[in-house]
This record gives structure tokens, sequence and C-alpha cells, in this order.
């Protein structure tokens, strides 16, 4: 990388608007925190039915790489998503014998509405277990955080929840109000940013920023923003972080969510690390896909991402050798391909 570009890249986080709506978690300028979504996101199309055991070792096994966010599952109705019908036992389980680690971990549930947190919230009730936990020598401190999606088309709102987006945000504030009074963590999610299936390509940037602007104002800790379809290109990809700094969005208050579907994740990560974002969302092994978007692979390759972050100079925490490792056994098991190709590099590698 050029001298000049690099220091672009490790310059520190641009000035920010005045203009402030959660509480702000600094980040330094050359850490990128990865949110693991493997286990909600990557598994829940999976056509194959997939044991609550070995979700459970899962989590686990990347509870150990150095991980500090994972999606752990999703109270949403077994009709809808078979594949997530186990998640209030994962979540006891969580709660009551969270993975041995040597740091404190997130583990994040999505909630569809109002009686997917009370379900979450009478599993913590239950086992006595806080939202937020100190810790201890043989128990982790661990966050028990929530998340909540919009959609940035029309189209794709109906679809995916059967309203509007002007109702699915009105229904998401007494989830975000009741997550509030229990001491949860709420995180936001805009779908479709950056491509629709039903709309095409051009998502009008200034909606995607005015529905990240509304979560935040109710209270989301942070909001992911996502190019679900992986539609989108470098130039889009900064139109879309202009914008969003324009309308005042801290990039502390920011988090990416990238599918590789034309092989373009990787890219817009960089353009989005240069903008200064430090929070992006990936999977392991590549899992993932989405049921309303026709061709969509899945998310981009959490070994591939720390990869891409590690040439650059930055640093993620987290081992890529034992994800690479996570991801050839997931696949393995799935009956699936390893989509990482930084992943099955690290293993052949290994093996010589």
């Amino acid at each position: 990388m050029a001298a000049r570009s690099r220091m672009r890249l490790f310059s520190a986080l641009r000035g920010l608007s005045t203009r402030r709506f959660a509480t702000e978690s600094r980040l330094t300028s050359d850490h990128v925190r990865i949110v693991e979504v493997g286990p909600r996101d990557g598994l829940q199309n999976e056509k194959k039915s997939i044991s609550k055991e070995t979700k459970i070792q899962l989590i686990e096994r990347l509870a150990n790489t150095g991980v500090t966010t994972i999606e752990a599952g999703s109270f949403v109705p077994a009709k809808w998503v078979p594949q997530m019908a186990s998640t209030a036992e994962i979540c006891e389980h969580l709660l009551t014998s969270p993975p041995l680690s040597q740091h404190a971990i997130t583990y994040n549930y999505l909630v569809p509405n109002v009686r997917g947190l009370e379900n979450l919230v009478k599993i913590m009730e239950g086992t006595g277990v806080p939202a937020e936990s100190a810790g201890s020598a043989s128990k982790p401190a661990t966050t028990t955080e929530v998340s909540l999606f919009a959609a940035a088309t029309e189209a794709f709102s109906k679809a995916n929840t059967n309203c509007t987006v002007a109702e699915s945000l009105e229904r998401i504030k007494p989830i975000v109000a009741l997550a509030k009074t229990k001491n949860i963590r709420v995180r936001g999610y805009v779908s479709v940013a950056l491509g629709c299936p039903y709309e095409g390509p051009e998502v009008n940037p200034s909606k995607v920023a005015d529905i990240t602007a509304t979560l935040l104002e109710m209270g989301a800790d942070e909001v992911s923003v996502a190019d679900t379809t992986g539609m989108g290109t470098a130039p889009r990809t900064m139109e879309l972080l202009q914008t969003l700094k324009a309308a005042g969005i801290a990039n502390t208050d920011l988090a990416l969510h990238f599918h590789d579907t034309y092989g373009q994740a990787l890219v817009n990560t960089i353009v989005s690390l240069e903008h200064g974002v430090r929070i992006f969302d990936s999977s392991v092994g590549g899992l993932g896909g989405c049921p309303y978007s026709k061709g969509a692979t899945g998310n981009v390759a959490t070994e591939d991402l720390i990869h891409t972050v590690h040439s650059l100079g930055m640093h993620t925490g987290i081992n890529l050798e034992e994800m690479s490792r996570i991801g050839s056994w997931i696949s393995e098991v799935l009956g699936r391909e390893n989509a990482s190709r930084a992943g099955k590099a690290t293993l052949a590698r290994l093996s010589e």
C-alpha cells in the first residue's frame, strides 16, 4: 500500500458533526471490531436441520477466537425460520454456562417484535442473569444484546415484514423502549442499503441515512447498514458513507454488513475503513444468504475479513488460524463448500 494511502487509512477519525444519538464507544484508529453473525444470519437459511448441540459448539468455539460479539440466535416463530427453533434453549445455556473465554463477550439475538423480546426477558429473569454480567475468574463477563430490522426500500419491507418502512419503524419503538427498561443493548439493522432485489441497485442513500438516524434517535446503541444483496460497489459505498456522515451519524455508531454476491465485499470494506468505520459484520466460512434475494450469497467470510484487516497493519484481536479451523469444520458439518479463500489458504499453509 502506498505511504499516502496508508496514512489516510490510519489517520484519526475524521471530525464528526455535533449531532449525537447513542453513547459512543471510542475505538482506536487501528482496531476493528468484528461482529460474528454465523450462528444466526449464517445458519438461518440452511435447509439441512442443524442440531442445538452443533450450534452451541459453534458458538463456544467462536468465543475462544477473540471475537467479542456473536449473533447467537433469533426469537422468531419456528414456522417462519425453523432453523432458529432452538434459540431459547441456546440462550439459556449461554446465560447459565457461558463458554470459557479470556475476554468479555456480547451475545446478540434478533427479536422481530415485542413478544420476541418478552421471551428473551423471561429467560433472563428465569436464570437470574442480568443483561450485563460482571463475570468472575471462572466465567467471562457477558452482555445480552438484541437486534431489530428495518429495510431501506418499501418493496423489501413489505416482502420481509408485510408492512411499510414507516410502519416497521413504529413497530420497533416499543421494542427499543422495553429493551432500555431491562438494560438490554440494542443494535439496529438497515437491510438492502446498497441494492434491493425488487427495486434494483439504486437505493436512495438519503433514505438509508434517515432510517439509520431514526433508529439511533429511538435509542439504538449501534446500527449496522447492510448490503443484503451484495450489489454494493466502491463508488456507491462511498456515496452512502458520505451521506450518512452529512446526516450527522458518527462512525462509532455505525457498522457495515457486506455480502459477497459479486465479489465486492472486501473492496467495500476497504472503502469503509478509509472513511473511518471500524465495525464490520461477517460470517465464519462465508455462511449465509437472503431468502428474499434470489442469487444472494453469504456474508463476507470472517477469515477473509480478518486477513484483509491484518494485512493493512490493523488489528482485530482474533486468531485467524483458529477461525479458519472453525470455518472448515462447520462447512463440513453442513455439507457445503468452505467459501473463505483466506481460511482455506491458512489451513493449507499450516498443513505444509
